[in-house]
């Protein structure tokens, strides 16, 4: 299987966080999630991947080509779509793309009115006056009218309303029909993940904690129920972190089959959701990569 992009052992270091030895895949022709709490640095491993931020060391290879030596034919071959407006609000949409469009060589007027139409946007309207979910879809426009194999979207749907949000993870269905296209998603709801992903990457605190294809992890994974009875400190440690309640634990296992050899029938294994392994992930400060 063709991966897309590939980091390898890649460090950025700040004065109070630092990405360490971020290493990961991103499979060609499928979405990959990336999740993580905010603060976790996803926002910072999406600048490196874009090229925004340099890194301290480390590799990162998109299409199988260096960044730092080939930026600019990379760049050419990607749509981004960030979490804030960052075109000029004081332009209207046919302003900017009298801007953008002599950028790309590949850049497609039919593809880009198609889905201007598509998302009612007013063109003479001036950026500013648009609602947060209006100027998210003005950005996907422009990000995907020079028909790029792969899309980087950073946010997109935080603080959108329960519609937007639906129609935004349609369109990226839609995109994703064409097998060649390939999408990054970086997310802190994890929900929209379970209509779209095919893989996850989980950055926790500047470490890759997993890189696995989605219906894997969730079968991994596992919240156990049970009665404090069946607890000692070994067993606890088999946890990747635990909450007790005056009626009994809750814990979260990365090793289901392990659970199950230990437990047998005493306690209740369900299948965990994205929300349930980072809740639980960040409460027990998991450190190693699974």
């Amino acid at each position: 299987m063709t991966n897309v992009v590939e980091f390898k052992k890649v460090t950025k270091s700040f004065k109070n966080f630092s990405l360490k030895d971020v290493s990961f895949s991103i499979k060609k022709g499928y979405v990959t999630g990336f999740i993580g709490a905010n603060g976790a640095g996803k926002s910072t491993t999406i600048k490196l991947l874009m090229n925004l931020l340099r890194k301290e060391s480390g590799e990162i290879t998109i299409f199988g080509l260096d960044q730092d030596k080939h930026n600019q034919a990379i760049k050419e071959r990607i749509g981004f779509v960030y979490d804030e407006n960052c075109f000029y609000e004081t332009l209207s949409i046919r302003e900017l793309r009298k801007i953008i469009a002599p950028m790309y060589q590949k850049w497609n007027d039919d593809i880009f009115y198609k889905y201007i139409d598509q998302f009612h946007l007013p063109e003479k309207q001036v950026i500013k006056s648009f609602s947060k979910g209006m100027k998210m879809k003005m950005a996907i426009a422009f990000a995907i009218s020079h028909d790029p194999e792969f899309i980087i979207m950073d946010e997109p749907t935080s603080g959108l309303d329960p519609v937007f949000r639906r129609e935004i993870l349609e369109l990226l269905h839609d995109i994703m029909l064409d097998e060649q296209k390939t999408i990054f998603f970086s997310t802190h709801i994890t929900t929209d993940l379970d209509r779209i992903a095919d893989y996850i990457t989980y950055i926790h605190r500047g470490r890759i904690l997993l890189s696995k294809e989605r219906d894997e992890l969730l079968s991994e994974y596992g919240i156990v129920k049970g009665s404090t009875d069946l607890l000692d400190r070994d067993i606890e440690k088999e946890f990747v972190s635990i909450r007790k309640t005056n009626v009994g634990f809750e814990a979260l296992t990365s090793d289901v089959k392990k659970t199950k050899e230990i437990f047998g029938h005493e306690v209740l294994i369900e299948k965990p959701t994205l929300e349930d392994i980072m809740y639980y992930t960040n409460k027990g400060d998991l450190t190693c990569t699974r």
